[in-house]
Parts: structure tokens; sequence; C-alpha cells
């Protein structure tokens, strides 16, 4: 349920297009959904902007299947963390659900999407990084922002970075994702001024402590006003840009 869904139930119970019970049915499930093993949130558009996301990970397939069920019948679903076994369950289970398995995601889109007009720019260090940044990817999309991926363009060989700095310069908001000692989201915070978030990866060897020294090298970042979010959260770093985008269109 949407700010606009609500807008049109109560505009067509008002013009005499909609009879007022057939109008409760639609909001029968305020403020969730009980279905015995979840509690489906339909209404987080309404309070935040974007429906809820199922996190897969440590769900059953059947679960996941069932969520998707109900809430394919009213909203756009997203699940992010889904290994190849739950997606092909879900996708056997319900054919108009979309598995994208380098980002691990399974998505239904029963509801055209409203985009923003801002674009985000989601840069990587590297190619082992392409997970994350599809991840993000499919979640910018879900949540109503385009967006385009520039990979492999790290420190490492930074001339690659300067081939592209103009092209990113476009975007309205960056997303950078890099492991190792993450240190592309500094260079890129020195050169730019939109707003970037900054995703360090678990990519690295043994010194790199599965993202650790990546998550603090953005933290003490010296290039200012670089937000951080946790280890391999494109998907968080995605509903920030989000955030940024629809903010910019208000």
């Amino acid at each position: 349920m949407t700010n606009d869904n609500l807008k049109n139930i109560l505009k067509a119970i008002k013009d005499g297009s909609m009879e007022v019970d057939q109008g409760l049915e639609s909001l029968r499930d305020l403020p969730y959904q009980d279905i015995g093993h979840t509690k489906i949130d339909h209404h987080r558009g309404l309070r935040n902007g974007f429906p809820e996301v199922i996190y897969a990970a440590g769900k059953t397939p059947q679960q996941v299947g069932d969520i998707f069920e109900h809430m394919c019948e009213r909203n756009n679903v997203l699940a992010t963390r889904v290994s190849p076994e739950m997606a092909e369950y879900v996708t056997g289970r319900l054919p108009q659900v979309e598995y994208n398995a380098t980002a691990n995601t399974l998505k239904c889109k029963s509801r055209a999407i409203e985009y923003n007009s801002g674009m985000v720019g989601i840069i990587t260090a590297g190619t082992s990084d392409l997970n994350v940044a599809e991840e993000a990817l499919v979640t910018c999309d879900m949540l109503g922002s385009r967006s385009e991926i520039i990979s492999d363009i790290g420190v490492a060989g930074i001339h690659r970075l300067f081939d592209r700095i103009e092209e990113i310069r476009r975007f309205s908001v960056l997303i950078v994702i890099a492991g190792m000692e993450g240190a592309l989201s500094s260079v890129i915070g020195g050169m730019v001024d939109q707003p970037i978030i900054a995703v360090p990866t678990s990519v690295g060897y043994g010194a790199n402590f599965s993202g650790l020294s990546a998550l603090l090298g953005m933290l003490t970042s010296c290039a200012s006003g670089v937000t951080v979010v946790n280890i391999d959260n494109g998907f968080g770093a995605a509903c920030a840009a989000c955030k940024i985008n629809k903010a910019i269109d208000k």
C-alpha cells in the first residue's frame, strides 16, 4: 500500500465508483497481515515511502514463497540474500517472480514503478564487488530510482577512474563499493560534489578481516561527507540513495 493507492481508494469511495465495503476489504490488513510464521507489514510504504523488503537469509523456501504469494497481490516485492535453492522453489511456485543470481535477489513487479528524476551511480573498485553492486542496482530499480553500474575502476589502476570521472559526475547520488582497504570512496569523495554512500565489501585477503579493514578505512575517510553503510550492504546503500533522490524531487 502506497500513498497513491490509499488516495485512489478514498477518491473512488467519494465519487461512488467503489462501495464502502470494497474499500474496507482493500484496507482489511491494516496495519499488518498475520500469516502464521510472518506478520507482513503491507503499510510500511505509507510510513516511510518504501514497501517492506524480505530478508531471505534464515528463512525456509516455503516461508519466502508464502510471503511472496501474499505480498504480490498488492505490492511490488523484493527479497535479498536469496540462495539458488530458494529461488528455484519460489520461481517454480510463482512464475512471475524473477531471480537475479548475481545479486541473490527475487523480485515481483505487480505495479508500475514511478521513477524519480535523479540517477544513481553505482561504482565498484573491482569485478569481485559486483554481487553487492547488483544488489544495489535491483534495489534502486524496485524503489523508484534508475541506476547504472560502473565497474572495476579501483585505485590499483587509478587511471581507470580518471577516464570515467566526467561520467561519474553526471549522477545525482553515488554508491561507491570497495573491498581490500576501501580507498576508492575517499578518492572519489575528493573529486566530486554528489552525496556518496560507501559500501565496504568482504573482498580481500586475511588482514582484510572479511571487510573490517575496508569498513574502518571508509569510516575514517579524509574526504568529508562520505556516509558509510555496513559490510556488503548494497541494499542499505540503495535505500539511502533512493531516499536522497526522492528528497531532491520534492
